[in-house]
C-alpha cells in the first residue's frame, strides 16, 4: 500500500497550483494571538476537496482515466471529484445521501456527474460505491481513507507556510483543522511538521478526537444528536488518517452547534465569507477558547457550501 508522505504532498501541491490559484490566508487576533485563517471556502468548488481530488485523479493511469471513478460522499468531496473529473475528461459516479444540502446536490449534477442516491440511516455508502466500482472496473475513490486524497488535501498546509513566508512569517507553529474522517488534518499533519496538530468536531461525532485521547480507533457512538455539520458526519475514521495523527500526538476537541454557528456569523461580519456548518468547526474552537493558539497558528475554514436559505437564518439568529 502507498504510504502518503511529505514528498508526496509537495507534489500535490505543484499539481494543485497548475490549475487554482492559492486559496486566501487572513488574519484576526484573538486572546492577544494573531490567528491565520485559510479560506479555503472560495475554491472553485466551495471547500478543500477539491485539492485531494485532483492529486488523485490526476495521478490515475490512462487506463484507469478510461474506465472511470467511482466516489461517496455528502458533498464536498462529490463537488472535488466531479470537477476534477470533468476537466480530464473522466467518467464520475457518485453515491451521495438523499438528504445531503440541495446545493451539492445540484452543483454535482451540474459538473456532469452520475449521481446515485442512498439513505444515511439505512444502507451503507462505502459498500454501495464498492460494488458499483467492481461492476464497472472504476477505480474508488475515498473521501478521505486514500493516501492520495490525504496528499492532495495537504496540500492547504504548503500554500500556508508559503503565505506566511511571504509576510515574514516562520512556518506554522498550530494547526487547528476541521475534522471527519481526517484527511485533511493528516494532510495539513504531513505538511505542516513542526505544528501542534488539534482536530474540531462537532459533539456527538467527535469519534477522531475520542480515538485519539485512548490510542485506538473507536467509533461515533450510538444514537449521536444531530449535527447541521452533514460534511463531518462521520461514523468511524480510518486507520490511515488515525496513525497520521497519532504518530504526531494530536489533540482533538468537540464544539457545540451554537458555537459553529457563531463562528459563521463572525467569518460573514469579518471577512464576508459564506462558510457552511462542517467548514466552520475548526473557527468555534479558537472562538471558544477550546484550544491553545501558538504564534502562528493557522485555522481551517473549509467549506461554504450551504444552502442560502440555512445560511440567512443562521444569519437572523444572532440579530
Amino acid at each position: 500500500m502507498r504510504i502518503p508522505g511529505s514528498s508526496g504532498v509537495k507534489a500535490a501541491a505543484a499539481a494543485v497550483a497548475e490549475i487554482v490559484l492559492p486559496t486566501p490566508l487572513l488574519t484576526f487576533e484573538h486572546a492577544g494571538a494573531q490567528v491565520f485563517v485559510k479560506a479555503e471556502s472560495v475554491q472553485p468548488t466551495g471547500a478543500f476537496k477539491l485539492r485531494g481530488a485532483w492529486w488523485r485523479l490526476v495521478s490515475l493511469s490512462e487506463e484507469e482515466r478510461l474506465r472511470g471513478v467511482v466516489a461517496f460522499s455528502s458533498g464536498n468531496h462529490a463537488l472535488g471529484i466531479a470537477w476534477a473529473a470533468r476537466r480530464l475528461g473522466i467518467s464520475a459516479t457518485i453515491v451521495m445521501p438523499s438528504d445531503a444540502p440541495s446545493a451539492k446536490l445540484a452543483g454535482t449534477r451540474d459538473l456532469g456527474a452520475e449521481v446515485i442516491l442512498f439513505d444515511r440511516a439505512t444502507q451503507n455508502r462505502e459498500a454501495i460505491a464498492a460494488a458499483l466500482a467492481l461492476e464497472r472496473g472504476a477505480t474508488l475513490v475515498p473521501s478521505f481513507d486514500d493516501p492520495w486524497v490525504v496528499e492532495g488535501q495537504g496540500s492547504a498546509g504548503i500554500e500556508a507556510t508559503a503565505q506566511l513566508a511571504a509576510l515574514g512569517f516562520a512556518s506554522p507553529d498550530t494547526v487547528v483543522a476541521c475534522c471527519g474522517g481526517g484527511g485533511l488534518a493528516s494532510g495539513m499533519a504531513l505538511a505542516c511538521p513542526d505544528a501542534r496538530i488539534h482536530v474540531v468536531e462537532p459533539e456527538g461525532w467527535d469519534d477522531m478526537a475520542r480515538s485519539l485521547a485512548c490510542g485506538e480507533i473507536v467509533p461515533v457512538k450510538p444514537n449521536p444528536p444531530p449535527t447541521a455539520c452533514d460534511a463531518l458526519m462521520t461514523q468511524r475514521v480510518a486507520r490511515l488518517t488515525f496513525d497520521i495523527l497519532k504518530a504526531r500526538a494530536a489533540t482533538g476537541v468537540a464544539v457545540s452547534e451554537t458555537e459553529i454557528e457563531d463562528a459563521i456569523r463572525f467569518a460573514y461580519a469579518r471577512f464576508r465569507l459564506v462558510i457552511e456548518p462542517g467548514g466552520a468547526v475548526a473557527l468555534a474552537a479558537v472562538l471558544a477558547n477550546k484550544v491553545a493558539l501558538g504564534r502562528r497558528t493557522v485555522v481551517t475554514l473549509s467549506g461554504g457550501n450551504i444552502d442560502s436559505l440555512h445560511f440567512a437564518a443562521i444569519l437572523d439568529r444572532g440579530r
